[in-house]
């Protein structure tokens, strides 16, 4: 398995078709996660751009100008990123979410002075935990 993100190349968009490529048997995960927080149940702006300083495609998922997750691609998967500040990450501890992501976030190191917490999403399974740290980090000011 491919230990760093896809789509690499700044000349090629990360389009469905190129998407559906790269994330083989999650891309129907990943449809159904882009359909909800697109429309009504989130309402997020997605938006694609290639950075150079990590040499990838990563798409900034907003709402109401705040950035809510970073989004990328992997072999078979995506990652989802969260950045919470020492004051919001404990919140993460009091969701109902998978044991081990309260686990990931209580053991991440500190990024400055943000800590991150990193969601790989493979199925649609796991969407549910990501929808409700979503709505957490959305609900922050």
């Amino acid at each position: 398995m491919v230990n760093h993100p896809l789509l690499t190349d700044p000349d090629t968009f990360p389009s469905n078709d190129v998407l559906a490529v790269a994330l083989g048997k999650s891309f129907n995960a990943f449809e159904q996660f882009i359909d909800r927080v697109t429309n009504t149940d989130f309402n997020l702006d997605m938006q694609w751009n290639y950075y150079k300083d990590g040499k990838s495609w990563l798409c900034k998922t907003t709402g109401n100008k705040k950035t809510v997750f970073w989004l990328s691609v992997w072999d078979g998967y995506f990652k989802t990123s969260f950045y919470f500040t020492e004051k919001t990450a404990p919140g993460i501890q009091h969701l109902d979410i998978a044991r081990g992501l309260k686990d990931d976030i209580r053991e991440s190191r500190a990024i400055g002075k943000l800590i991150p917490l990193i969601i790989d999403i493979r199925d649609k399974e796991q969407l549910g935990d990501l929808y409700t740290v979503i709505r957490y980090k959305i609900a922050l000011k």
